[in-house]
């Protein structure tokens, strides 16, 4: 048995099999994930659990070099986009049109569902190196 970082097993096999420039999407239970998109079912029930500690959980394992958010997370959820920027610390983060960062996000290795109610608490992550 694992006994540390991510115990869930398609979400740690997905973060392992990604190269460069692949990406993970962290979601709200609101976003739209397409039929042809792998879907980590998170939710439990309204914000179980929550979009932060699952990021907090996925950045501990995933190196990220650029994210992208809908440009509407900053105006509708402040509080949510200002908890964020503060665990993306250093990784530039681009703001699209949220109808933009759904067609984005049908190009993800997966989709991670969790149990937010926050409007627009999504953000993609873009993998890096690490060497």
């Amino acid at each position: 048995m694992k006994k540390i970082g991510l115990l869930n097993q398609p979400l740690s096999a997905v973060i392992a099999g990604m190269g460069h420039f692949d990406s993970l999407v962290i979601a709200d239970a609101g976003l739209p994930i397409p039929l042809n998109t792998p879907r980590i079912d998170l939710a439990v029930s309204k914000n179980i659990p929550p979009f932060l500690d699952v990021l907090r959980a996925v950045l501990e394992e995933m190196q990220v070099e650029a994210a992208i958010i809908a440009e509407e997370l900053p105006v509708r959820s402040p509080e949510m986009h200002q908890q964020l920027v503060s665990l993306l610390k250093a990784v530039p983060i681009t703001a699209v049109p949220h109808t933009q960062f759904k067609v984005q996000s049908a190009g993800a290795r997966a989709i991670v569902r969790t149990g937010e109610f926050t409007p627009y608490s999504n953000v993609i992550l873009i993998a890096g190196v690490v060497f």
